[in-house]
């Protein structure tokens, strides 16, 4: 068995009204470099994380491998598993997923396990529990996912890649904790049908706008009653940040999966609005990073 280096970009999920359905890759990446030895588990992290991530039998890329060697019935005698991070940590940008697509694909590579790309996906979606993060890890670009289960069910999904023109974005990611598992537990177990129709409406208005490269539609597209409206008031500053954001001149906002991360589109002013969006967080007292991606 020779090494193995797979790179899995960041993801923003949930986009605008998508929730649990639509995701988007990003241009950031993690690298995760797999060898073979003749024993034992060695694992290095660098990058975003890599104080608070395991090097144990606990890691998140490693348990993937293991997960589909048990399902193989074999697996290398040793390993080295090398992690170099650029997607940060509890960000609304799939970092866990980015470790779970690795980690199956690394050792579908590493051991020639044959397992199709649709496998894979199955299997990475079972363990994140839902697709909208792993299935653009996977495939790249727009990718709406489609439970081919009951609600609540572990089980194969449908995928359709979104052909876009290439979108350039900035992302802020202000410096509050902000959990997926704790920004699910706020959201209702039922909505109204006027909230599910007003989804529904901007959810194709979202897909054609994109497909189309039509900024002028982008605004309307990405309103969401679904999930935004109660998680945004969990990130002081945020309203003020998106209002910053259109500011100079971006056409739509919105929360990057769970948050706290935010991502605009725009044409243009990309430093412009990233410096603008920093500024309204530190004002209410938050710092935070950004990218042009």
């Amino acid at each position: 068995m020779k090494q193995v280096t797979v790179t899995v970009p960041a993801t923003t999920a949930n986009l605008g009204p998508g929730f649990d359905c639509l995701g988007l890759a990003l241009n950031l990446h993690n690298t995760v470099t797999f060898r073979p030895v003749e024993q034992g588990l060695k694992i290095s992290v660098a990058g975003e994380g890599a104080e608070a991530i395991p090097t144990d039998e606990s890691n998140l890329v490693y348990r993937a491998a293991q997960q589909l060697f048990q399902v193989v019935g074999r697996k290398p005698a040793g390993l080295i598993i090398e992690q170099n991070n650029c997607v940060p940590a509890s960000s609304g940008l799939g970092s866990s997923a980015s470790a779970v697509v690795a980690g199956l694909a690394g050792a579908n590579a590493l051991i020639n396990a044959g397992f199709s790309q649709s496998a894979l996906l199955d299997m990475a979606a079972e363990m994140e529990g839902h697709a909208d993060n792993v299935a653009p890890a996977f495939l790249g670009g727009l990718v709406l996912c489609n439970s081919l289960n009951q609600p609540g069910e572990p089980g194969q999904f449908h995928t359709e890649q979104i052909p876009t023109p290439v979108y350039h974005v900035v992302l802020v990611l202000p410096d509050v904790a902000l959990l997926t598992r704790d920004a699910r537990a706020l959201l209702p177990n039922q909505v109204s049908r006027a909230d599910a129709i007003f989804n529904i409406s901007r959810m194709g208005l979202l897909i054609r706008a994109l497909m189309a490269g039509d900024f002028a539609k982008l605004a309307l597209a990405m309103q969401d009653r679904l999930h935004q409206p109660y998680r945004m008031p969990l990130i002081p500053g945020f309203q003020a940040a998106v209002r910053a954001a259109q500011s100079h001149g971006a056409v739509a906002t919105a929360l990057s999966g769970a948050g706290p991360s935010l991502i605009a589109f725009s044409q243009d002013n990309h430093r412009p609005i990233a410096d603008d969006v920093q500024a309204a967080f530190a004002a209410a007292g938050i710092s935070s990073r950004s990218w042009i991606l």
